[in-house]
């Protein structure tokens, strides 16, 4: 077994006990962070239930916060960060239990409100409930900040992990720290879109989210930080520029496509690559990346995974099984958004599929 995945593959009852008590303290102080935080306030569309709701955003606050106290609590000795590198394996199966915890708990919600069942299984996958709310805060959109917050505690804590062991951090831990931190920053800047995505808009909150949330992308997307922890070899200029480049390209395409389609939905005469946007009847968006591709945030994001896990210099396969899952994923769903549009749409779709051919590469599908 790998060095690195044989370092948490046992553990005691007495670390099962501090790593519930580390994750629950986490996910309550997050929550009543969310809850008295002060954020912007931004009202969204109706839901599934036809119910329109207003959001505080305040999770970049909560970001910097628990960044701050987590960083200064290390260098001046309150903790370690290391905790977390320590105990992975039993936060990770806390965290587990967790997100079937919520799981049934939300779905018990919804056989009390009365909300027609769409089946046993399919109800507990799917979900009963499209938005519940706790203590005033909104459960859904909430629970992408314990995720993505974790996630970035994680890798921090790897690079805590690193300095202690070896007395300095490589190219490959500096390089995957900034990635994955602007990655993480980025997604709390730009929460005001999140109400609007199909997740928060058009899915139910069951066992998919709340596995994916507490489980899939603190402890899956983190799998590069394992390698890049022991990788201190040097490495090569050359190599160090090309993973950026395609970062920064990706992450340009990402965020910039997502940030374009917000911009037109808010304002259809807004301007896009310094030109007043171009619509095809005022509805789908033909300008910037859309005019471009069907489908480049979904390219970017692949891009930025592959960055990720190109800092580990293929010392394993492992760290690369996310990027190529994640790709197949994002192209599955670029497939289901032609179909359903082509439903929503019809003639105006195919208008648009002639104008914009290439769905993930331009020029090529």
């Amino acid at each position: 077994m790998p060095e690195q995945l044989s370092e948490w593959t046992s553990f005691s009852g007495g670390q099962l006990l501090e790593a519930a008590a580390i994750f629950l303290a986490f996910v309550g102080v997050l929550l009543l962070g969310s809850k008295w935080l002060p954020g912007r306030r931004e009202g969204s569309g109706p839901d599934l239930d036809g119910a329109t709701r207003t959001y505080t955003l305040n999770g970049l606050p909560l970001l910097l916060v628990a960044m701050l106290v987590a960083v200064l609590g290390d260098v001046f000795g309150a903790f370690s960060l290391s905790v977390l590198h320590t105990h992975f394996a039993e936060l990770f199966v806390v965290a587990n239990i967790f997100a079937f915890a919520l799981t049934a708990v939300l779905y018990l919600q919804g056989s009390r409100s009365g909300v027609e069942s769409p089946g046993f299984w399919r109800g507990l996958f799917f979900g009963r409930v499209s938005n519940p709310s706790w203590l005033g805060v909104d459960v859904k959109l909430f629970s992408y900040r314990p995720s993505l917050i974790a996630l970035a505690l994680f890798n921090v804590s790897f690079a805590a992990v690193q300095y202690d062991t070896y007395g300095e951090l490589s190219l490959q831990m500096i390089l995957y720290q900034v990635f994955t931190f602007v990655y993480v920053l980025n997604y709390f800047q730009f929460e005001y879109g999140m109400i609007y995505t199909w997740d928060i808009v058009s899915e139910r909150f069951g066992w998919m989210l709340a596995w994916g949330d507490y489980v899939l992308v603190p402890f899956f997307y983190c799998l590069s930080g394992w390698w890049v922890l022991h990788e201190t070899d040097s490495f090569p200029g050359w190599a160090a520029a090309l993973i950026c480049l395609l970062f920064v390209v990706g992450f340009c395409m990402f965020r910039g496509a997502n940030e374009q389609k917000h911009r037109f939905k808010q304002n259809p005469q807004v301007s896009i690559w310094r030109r007043t946007a171009e619509t095809l009847d005022g509805r789908l968006l033909v300008s910037g990346f859309w005019g471009v591709g069907r489908h480049l945030n979904y390219t970017g994001e692949i891009c930025v995974y592959f960055a990720f896990a190109l800092t580990t210099a293929f010392a394993s396969w492992i760290p690369f099984a996310l990027p190529v899952w994640l790709a197949a994923l994002l192209w599955h769903r670029a497939r289901r958004d032609d179909r359903r549009c082509r439903t929503k749409y019809g003639e105006l779709w195919e208008r648009y599929t002639e104008r914009v051919p290439h769905a993930l590469i331009p020029g090529v599908y």
